[in-house]
């Protein structure tokens, strides 16, 4: 693993790289409350076929961290990864998980020209997330852990007590053995820069995506541009079926917006499945690239 500061747009980002220069791109794309660093389990079973490279985004990590919601729109989250695709000679393949993944979906949709191909790890396109949120069942109860996130104070309550509350909600109904206390000072120092976790809420706060209450469906929704909302390449959606925080609801109906999507289950694994489970994905992965 190397490890590299890069400008994009302007600012410093953290970006981490397996493999051989020379290969096919991959770009791996973390979610919350990780880091680039989340990839070290899976990337070496990739770099047989792919480049793989791994950056902190934005607000996380060792990358840019402006303060304010303002600055953590999808689009500006996206317009970082493009700019880092660009950077790389463009296009490539993209692999992102859990808000990574929407990072990921908002390339393809909305930046098609850069990705080759999609592979989303237990991530949700935002259509069928919204309605499976907006229903008041079992994905609104779910994901009631969002509206505590975006609340003023949730900095402040995550981080007391050396981050002991983070850390229960990152363990929260999980297969975490592979969560050594090792890796767990790793997590607790990535997250203890300044203003590191005001940020990576900020990623919730600025969505417009609205969490209904259990048994009340929501109808104030956002106005999502659905016809901007097509996966026109090749589509991979990796599982974990024993998550509890995104359910099968969150992706029911997908193909009507990615036509050319596999779906494939990784047994025994949740949310937390390219740490869990890597040799399994990385295959699923190397053989669906051979066959597309």
């Amino acid at each position: 693993m190397h490890m590299t500061f890069i400008d994009l747009n302007g600012s410093s980002f953290c970006v981490r790289t397996w493999g051989d220069p020379a290969a096919s791109r991959l770009l791996m794309l973390h979610g919350f409350p990780e880091y680039g660093g989340a990839w070290v389990d899976l990337a070496p079973h990739l770099t047989d076929r792919f480049y793989c490279i791994a950056p902190d985004q934005r607000g996380y990590g060792q990358s840019w961290c402006p303060e304010g919601v303002h600055n953590y729109t999808l689009s500006q989250l996206v317009s970082d990864m493009a700019a880092l695709i660009e950077a790389q000679g463009g296009p490539v393949a993209v692999l992102g998980h859990d808000w990574g993944a929407s990072v990921a979906y908002g390339l393809a949709m909305f930046r098609p020209d850069l990705v080759k191909r999609l592979v989303i790890a237990n991530g949700v396109h935002p259509v069928p997330f919204q309605r499976a949120m907006a229903a008041g069942g079992a994905q609104s109860q779910a994901s009631q852990y969002i509206n505590q996130l975006r609340a003023p104070d949730a900095a402040q309550k995550l981080s007391d007590n050396n981050f002991a509350m983070l850390e229960k909600f990152f363990r929260h109904g999980m297969g975490l053995d592979w969560l050594t206390e090792d890796r767990m000072a790793e997590y607790r120092s990535e997250w203890a820069r300044p203003g590191r976790l005001e940020a990576m809420l900020n990623w919730y706060r600025a969505s417009p995506l609205v969490v209904a209450q259990l048994g009340t469906p929501a109808t104030d929704l956002p106005d999502l541009p659905l016809e901007r909302l097509h996966i026109r390449c090749p589509h991979l959606l990796l599982w974990g079926p024993d998550d509890r925080a995104l359910l099968p609801d969150a992706t029911e109906g997908l193909e009507t917006f990615a036509p050319d999507l596999t779906r494939v289950t990784i047994p025994d694994t949740d949310h937390w499945l390219h740490h869990q489970k890597p040799q399994a994905l990385a295959r699923a992965i190397l053989e669906w690239v051979h066959n597309t």
